[in-house]
């Protein structure tokens, strides 16, 4: 289990979410919290959500965090007979299963959001389930098969059915839209990992007149061209490289609006540009 902070505040006043992850069929759930909740609102939360529908885990794997290493949550799993173990800084792999899960669905919340418009937490439901009913390469099969023996149906065969006229056809339509978009936004993102992942170690090189775009880097308390938050685009521009500076760095022609960041950027905060004109994403003067 891990946290998500850091996201627009919804009007129910959640900017967080808690990410669980069973390891054995890698159903996940997308809990929306507000940011730090009390350990005791965490308990309630665990039992409501976890314990109620899975029963008690054997073990735990999470990080530091306070709200884990908080002497009531450790007393908590223990009187429940529940080993908790913590992963170390700067060695991901201990609970690499949740910052994975987590990378697909900050993808799934950026797209979703961008498209569906709305708060995040409306769409959050939806997302948990296209996430659980999704194949999983690495158990050949989707969550909910391992967890419950079949897949779930979704909204996308409530037509054929006849749920339709049972429920209303605005609803289900609504429905049918939202999934549709999720799942194709989730294979997107698995897509892009996977690429990731089976990249080669030396990094991509470019020429002079090529087109790429420009990673913007959501640190957290500070906006970065302008873009402020995790659910911001990733990428701006795209923008022609100029000079190649050494075997690692290039030199970017940047618009006006930009011209107070320094013009050279790393390899790794580059991506290839391929023409389409729907892929542009203008930058937005926060002035």
């Amino acid at each position: 289990m891990d946290f998500v902070y850091g996201l627009p505040r919804t009007p129910r006043g959640n900017d967080g979410v808690w990410v669980i992850v069973d390891r054995f069929s890698k159903v996940a759930h997308f809990i929306p919290i507000k940011f730090k909740p009390g350990v005791e609102e965490l308990a309630r939360l665990y039992v409501r959500e976890i314990v109620r529908l899975h029963g008690v885990p054997l073990s735990i794997v999470s990080d530091r965090d306070p709200s884990f290493t908080a002497r009531f949550w450790v007393s908590l799993q223990k009187s429940m007979g529940t080993k908790v173990h913590f992963s170390t800084a700067y060695h991901p792999q201990k609970d690499g299963q949740s910052e994975r899960t987590i990378q697909t669905l900050e993808d799934l919340l950026r797209a979703c959001v961008l498209a569906m418009k709305g708060a995040w937490d409306d769409h959050l439901p939806l997302m948990e389930f296209a996430y659980n009913n999704q194949y999983h390469s690495s158990i050949q099969a989707a969550p909910y098969e391992v967890l419950y023996g079949r897949k779930y149906r979704t909204p996308l065969y409530w037509d054929a059915e006849g749920v339709r006229q049972l429920e209303g056809p605005e609803m289900v339509q609504k429905a049918v839209e939202k999934v549709e978009l999720i799942r194709r936004n989730l294979k997107a993102a698995q897509d892009r990992q996977k690429s990731n992942a089976e990249r080669p170690g030396n990094p991509r090189s470019y020429e002079v007149e090529d087109m790429v775009f420009l990673r913007v880097s959501p640190w957290k308390g500070v906006m970065r061209f302008g873009k402020k938050g995790k659910l911001s685009p990733r990428y701006i521009g795209p923008y022609e490289v100029l000079e190649r500076i050494g075997p690692l760095a290039y030199r970017l022609a940047l618009p006006p609006s930009l011209s107070r960041i320094h013009d050279v950027f790393h390899v790794s905060k580059l991506m290839a540009y391929r023409s389409n004109p729907e892929h542009v994403i203008r930058h937005e003067d926060s002035s």
